[in-house]
């Protein structure tokens, strides 16, 4: 999946899923896609790496963390419908934060590297 995702700016890759709504409350990609993206866009290098920590996605000016799903299909993001918009597309640009603006993100709106279950990050 990392392949999927370009370089867009200092702050930002650019991809494009299929976006759909789901029934869950949180935003999820397929379990392996997850770790895949994990490791190559935010991992150091540096010694054992979690590859479970949330992703940071924004679509149409919304931030939100993105969990693993191995019920989700590859390519695909899956949104609780509070985020997901009547008449989603079949595929969308999506924002994925860079490893630096992801981090400040999850700070900013009080997330806790311990708690993997994560609610809204900040706009």
């Amino acid at each position: 999946m990392h392949s999927m995702f370009e370089q867009f700016s200092s702050g930002y890759y650019l991809g494009r899923l299929y976006v759909e709504p789901h029934d869950g409350n949180r935003a999820v990609i397929q379990q392996a896609d997850h770790e895949r993206v994990n490791q190559k866009l935010y991992a150091t290098g540096d010694g054992v790496e979690r590859v479970d920590l949330p992703l940071v996605m924004k679509l149409d000016g919304t931030h939100f963390p993105v969990l693993g799903d191995e019920n989700v299909p590859t390519g695909t993001l899956a949104l609780p419908s509070d985020l997901a918009e009547s008449g989603l597309p079949d595929r969308c640009e999506v924002f994925l934060a860079k490893a630096d603006r992801a981090d400040e993100l999850l700070r900013y709106a009080g997330y806790d590297p311990g708690d993997v279950v994560r609610g809204d990050v900040a706009e």
